[in-house]
């Protein structure tokens, strides 16, 4: 008969270990020499002697007379095999392997889903914010059984298939240990309870599909692919849990004036050669209507003036963008015999060499 192995060098730990070391140690190996996992030959001895020390190194009096006297202490370690395999310290393994689990968790509330809607502003609505309706459609505890599911004044019974728990309990003995499986109950689905009069209205489920109208309050600064959320506008939530939000996309529709960059609006504004070379006051368009903008004499295409204060709304902060005006000087396509006539008298005069 082989000798056997240290407890501690079959974990691969020091004799200092806490308890944690060892739990870890031996969650570790036992899921890398599982024989469900592991098909290579003497796994399942391996996994036989990890058990063994794992069982002996996580009790404490056991753990104790180990250290003291070795294989010696207790009349010897090991004798009861797999009979009393605790499965406590590897659930998540058990599973893995098997698709249960060896603790119970009780069904906990459920939030429920977010919706998501989509609407288009104008430039000038997302400018300076605005309050719009929107249409959804969502489930709700339904009206009549306040969401019980049973005709009111009737309430749901107990589930005798799994006492009220929600769950089914089968325990398994097999060569590797005894382990618990537990698996949502069939018979009420997981609920613990059971309609014996289900409500007309939603027929049993608790919930309805309703429509309903939401005010939604846009900021003044949202841009194109901004979102507003509605807080517990959503989905209702089940077992108690809070509901869902509804989450709104924002698209910002071109404006046939304005280009947007940032907080600033860009307006491009045609000028003939005279009020290019004379200089001029011109009435330029803003969102908040006609303004006045005064050109200098001289000035070029590409030229920029600054409007402070009409541009978009900031979105986290007072006060506004500025509106940015860029000249474009205009050619003529046609003239009339005068004003073919003038221009050519001015070409005259700005000729080299000519004196103005």
């Amino acid at each position: 008969m082989a000798e056997k192995r240290d407890y501690y060098e079959v974990l691969g730990l020091n004799r200092n270990c806490s308890e944690e070391d060892i739990k870890k140690a031996f969650r570790n190996l036992a899921f890398k020499y599982h024989p469900d996992r592991n098909h290579e030959p003497g796994a399942e001895a391996k996994f036989k002697e990890i058990n063994e020390a794992h069982e002996v190194l996580c009790d404490p009096q056991k753990r104790d007379r180990y250290d003291q006297f070795g294989f010696r202490g207790n009349g010897g370690f090991g004798q009861q095999g797999f009979e009393g395999f605790d499965t406590g310290g590897i659930g998540d393994i058990f599973e893995a392997f098997f698709g249960g689990s060896t603790t119970s968790t009780r069904h906990s509330p459920q939030r429920g889903a977010d919706l998501l809607q989509r609407i288009t502003i104008t430039l000038e609505e997302a400018a300076f914010g605005v309050e719009k309706e929107i249409v959804i459609s969502r489930t709700e505890h339904c009206s009549v059984c306040q969401g019980t599911g049973s005709k009111p004044g009737v309430s749901p019974v107990r589930c005798n298939e799994c006492n009220g728990t929600g769950q089914v309990r089968r325990v398994h003995q097999s060569m590797f240990g005894r382990f618990t499986n537990v698996t949502p109950c069939p018979r009420c689905r997981g609920e613990g309870k059971m309609i014996t009069e289900p409500c007309l209205q939603c027929h049993g489920t608790g919930r309805e599909r309703k429509q309903r109208t939401l005010s939604v309050k846009i900021p003044g600064g949202v841009d194109d692919s901004s979102r507003v959320r509605l807080a517990g506008e959503g989905e209702a939530g089940s077992r108690g849990g809070p509901n869902g939000d509804v989450y709104i996309d924002i698209s910002v529709r071109e404006h046939e004036l304005f280009t947007r960059d940032d907080d600033n609006l860009i307006y491009n504004l045609p000028i003939n050669f005279v009020q290019a070379a004379l200089g001029a006051e011109v009435d330029v368009p803003s969102i908040d209507g006609s303004t006045k903008l005064k050109i200098p004499a001289g000035s070029q295409t590409g030229s920029v003036f600054k409007i402070k204060g009409k541009g978009v709304t900031h979105l986290r902060s007072s006060g506004r963008g500025d509106q940015l005006v860029i000249l474009k000087v205009v050619t003529p396509q046609s003239l009339n015999k005068r004003q073919r006539e003038l221009f050519e008298e001015l070409s005259r005069t700005m000729e080299p060499g000519k004196k103005k």
